[in-house]
Order: C-alpha cells, then sequence, then structure tokens
C-alpha cells in the first residue's frame, strides 16, 4: 500500500467540523492498516496556530511555500472566503497546479481556488450558503449542488459531515471499497452518500409538508429567485389554479403563496449579506428586486432592521 502525502490548509476561521471530517477518516486508515497510508501535513500561511470558528486551533507543520512533495493539497475555509486576498497562498496553488498536484477545497475552500484561477472549465460544488454567491460574482464556474465533485485533478467538497463520503470514494480508489468501508465502519457512518447526494434536506422538510402541489411551487420559486415567477406560472407548475394554490398555501403554511416566494427570496438576501462582499444593489437584484430602496423596504418589514444595519 503506497504511501500519500496529504497537505491540508486551513485557513483562519475555518469549520472545525470540515476539518475534521477531511483528516480523521485518513487517520483512521492508518490505524486499521496499521501503517502509514496517508501521511497529514498542516501547512499554514505561518508558523503561529490557526483558529477555527469555534475555540479550536491547529498547529502548523509547515508553511506555504515550502517543498512539501504532496499528493494532494486541501483549502479548508469559512466565514467569508469571496473576500480571502492573500496572494503568497494564490501563487502558491497556482505553482502546485502547474506540477500537476491535486488540489482540493472544502466547505468555502473552493470559492479560494476559484479566485485563484484555478476551477476554469472544472465542475465543482461548494457549501450551499456560499453557492449563491459564488455564482454571482464568477457565472462562468460550473458549481453544482451536491456534496463533494471530482474532476480530474480538483476535488471540491460542501464541507460539514461531506468529506466523509468523500473520503470515502478517495479510499476507495486508493485501496478498496472492503477497506474504505471499514473505515466509514469506524466512525459508524454506515449510510455513506453518493456525491450527487443533495446539501440540503429535501423539500418536505424544509418546507414543513407533504403536499404534492406544494412541493412543486416551492422548487419553482427555489430556481427562479432572481428572476420571480408570477402566481400564474406557479400554479401552472403546482397543475392547480392560482386560487387554489393560494388556499394550500394558507390552510398548509399559514401564508399565501406569493408572501412564502417574497420571504423565500428574503432568505436567500440575508445570506448574500452574511456570505458575500455585493452590494445592496446586486444582492437586490440576485432576489429578485426592481431596486435597492425596493428591497430595503421589504427586508426591515420582514426582518426588523435594515440590511445595512445586519451587514
Amino acid at each position: 500500500m503506497t504511501t500519500r502525502r496529504i497537505g491540508v490548509l486551513p485557513v483562519d476561521g475555518f469549520a472545525m467540523m470540515s476539518y475534521a471530517s477531511l483528516v480523521e477518516p485518513m487517520r483512521a486508515a492508518n490505524l486499521l492498516a496499521r501503517r502509514v497510508l496517508y501521511d497529514m501535513v498542516n501547512v499554514s500561511t505561518g508558523p503561529a496556530p490557526v483558529a477555527s470558528s469555534g475555540a479550536a486551533v491547529v498547529m502548523p507543520q509547515a508553511q506555504v511555500g515550502d517543498d512539501l512533495d504532496l499528493d494532494y493539497l486541501f483549502v479548508v475555509a469559512g466565514g467569508d472566503p469571496t473576500g480571502y486576498d492573500d496572494r503568497r497562498v494564490m501563487t502558491w496553488l497556482a505553482r502546485l497546479a502547474r506540477e500537476g498536484v491535486p488540489l482540493g477545497g472544502v466547505s468555502g475552500g473552493p470559492i479560494i481556488l476559484a479566485r485563484a484561477g484555478l476551477m476554469a472549465g472544472r465542475r465543482m460544488t461548494v457549501h450551499w450558503e456560499h453557492a449563491a454567491a459564488l455564482a454571482e460574482i464568477s457565472p462562468h464556474l460550473l458549481i453544482e449542488r451536491t456534496l463533494y465533485v471530482i474532476d480530474r485533478d480538483r476535488v471540491t467538497c460542501a464541507g460539514g459531515t461531506a468529506p466523509m463520503d468523500l473520503m470515502h470514494a478517495l479510499i476507495s480508489q486508493h485501496h478498496g471499497a472492503p477497506f474504505a468501508r471499514l473505515v466509514s465502519d469506524w466512525f459508524m457512518h454506515t449510510e455513506v452518500r453518493p456525491s450527487i447526494g443533495p446539501q440540503r434536506a429535501g423539500l418536505v422538510e424544509r418546507v414543513g409538508s407533504n403536499t404534492p402541489a406544494i412541493l412543486d411551487a416551492v422548487e419553482a420559486m427555489e430556481a427562479h429567485v432572481a428572476e420571480p415567477l408570477p402566481l400564474e406560472r406557479l400554479a401552472a407548475y403546482a397543475g392547480l389554479s392560482p386560487r387554489q394554490l393560494n388556499r394550500l398555501f394558507q390552510d398548509r403554511l399559514g401564508r399565501s403563496t406569493m408572501r412564502y416566494y417574497r420571504e423565500l427570496r428574503l432568505d436567500k438576501a440575508q445570506s448574500l449579506l452574511r456570505n458575500s462582499p455585493l452590494s445592496l444593489t446586486e444582492i437586490a437584484l440576485a432576489t429578485g428586486f426592481a431596486s435597492s430602496s425596493h428591497f430595503s423596504r421589504v427586508y426591515a418589514q420582514h426582518f426588523g432592521g435594515p440590511p445595512s444595519s445586519y451587514r
């Protein structure tokens, strides 16, 4: 069994769950194989510990720019990766790419790879909280709403517990499916999800209704956030008249169809305020409001304060 050297570059503010879900399967693989299959190296921009979004820290064993002879390099990021612009890191990532090192991004890490110009022409995924902002900033990227994507020498993962599913796939590729199953069973991760698994709970859980017409309408809403559909179109998706659809939404969800739609768009706008550097005007347009003034007024009515104060 070949030993692979895996570099992990956690960026300040990274989520410890994403980091642990990535590295712990490799540690378990070493333990179960009774030899070093994965030699893990934490990399940082300096010698100081790297702080997670919680209380945990990671001690680096190497620094950006070191000659590490890596088999993979994973960037793990959280917070607002759209604002990350450490040119030394970007230059190093580009150099590794030229040298043929497979590069990975976890949670917000794929955004850093994209900002370094390394995801052009590659399928990719990212944590759902960052997906809308990334699509707005870089509309040319091939973003998929899946748990992980392995596209040649680029590996991207949504974060959270999804890296465990990714590592099951990579360990299967490196050491066979039976051994990968042993690793997953070690963590009682007995229901391994495929790469195309959804990042978020299904519509039934999120909407709080199992009525097919409502689910069809909400699915159409989520696919048309920037250019909202009129009630008549939503009703057509649901196979009902506008009046029947409104009655269903009022009876099952306690609000009209279009009010639900507006709240869905406002929730998306709040996510963009939290996770993107977009201006209020850009966020307004991305969530289907005609102007920043209209957006600000509706946002304040719904959330109790203007979007500028939330940011």
